[in-house]
């Protein structure tokens, strides 16, 4: 069995191609090409997993005006999946992105914001499993400190928790208790840093049951997936795609069901292309 995951990060409402002005990346990202290429592959794979890294929101005109619900209606047009949040999906506030809600059709997954005391109680998630011939995908979303990057009045009595023990609980619950065979955790925390500050490249080291982290906020592009082995002595897979829209990543397993085995390859999509 073939299973496909493709994933976006850090859009940041990148609505329309980078404009023909002789910049580094002019021509580039757009909805239209990204809905064009994401229908081809549908068309041409049985199972199709499409997820978002968060940072959905921000930097150019359409945010500003319409407050995100482009952004979401296109989204859920191109049928995602699912997606967490980044810390400019708190630019207007937890009512700005509560106000967006009814124009998704997909869950919103955070297993390390703990939204109780405020508008967001119970409008999103920590983890959703999704079914394909048989085969459970269990996924969740873990995101980046807000604390001195966002304005505090932009997150109010969001409880932050430690991003690697949440994804290890979670990862845990979904291998363990409810048996899924492939486990993503859908990252807006950073691929790395100079510092020791937590990352992507951390969480990989630091865990034993997540196969895949699609990361975002540090824009970073990467030409292939990384491998790292983490606390089992397993792989854990890193990707990431830049910004804006530019790529879509894309990595593929198969599974051999009965072997027990499963192998993967992957690759990211220039939008240019389509």
């Amino acid at each position: 069995m073939k299973l496909t995951i493709l994933h976006t990060n850090d859009v940041h409402s990148r609505i329309e191609p980078f404009p023909m002005d002789g910049s580094k990346y002019q021509g580039l990202g757009g909805t239209a090409r990204r809905a064009a290429l994401i229908a081809k592959i549908r068309a041409d794979e049985r199972n199709v997993l499409l997820f978002d890294a968060g940072d959905i929101f921000q930097g150019t005109p359409y945010f500003n005006k319409f407050g995100g619900e482009i952004e979401m209606k296109l989204m859920t047009a191109m049928g995602y999946d699912a997606a967490t949040m980044g810390n400019h999906d708190f630019d207007n506030g937890l009512a700005g992105f509560y106000k967006q809600l009814p124009y998704t059709n997909f869950p919103i997954l955070c297993s390390n914001y703990d939204f109780s005391n405020t508008i967001l109680n119970k409008s999103t998630i920590p983890y959703k499993i999704f079914k394909k011939e048989g085969l459970k995908v269990g996924v969740f979303g873990i995101g980046i400190e807000l604390k001195g990057i966002v304005d505090s009045k932009s997150y109010g009595d969001t409880v932050f928790l430690d991003p690697i023990t949440k994804a290890n609980e979670t990862a845990d619950l979904l291998r363990h208790e409810l048996h899924c065979d492939l486990i993503i955790c859908l990252s807006h925390i950073g691929y790395t840093y100079a510092s020791n500050r937590i990352s992507d490249k951390i969480l990989a080291r630091n865990n034993t049951n997540i196969d895949l982290i699609i990361g975002g906020h540090t824009h970073t592009f990467m030409e292939q997936p990384e491998d790292v082995q983490n606390l089992s002595g397993r792989i854990t897979t890193i990707n990431q795609v830049g910004f804006a829209g530019i790529n879509l990543g894309r990595v593929d397993y198969y599974f051999e069901r009965y072997k027990g085995k499963r192998t993967k390859i992957g690759a990211p999509y220039l939008i240019s292309n389509v």
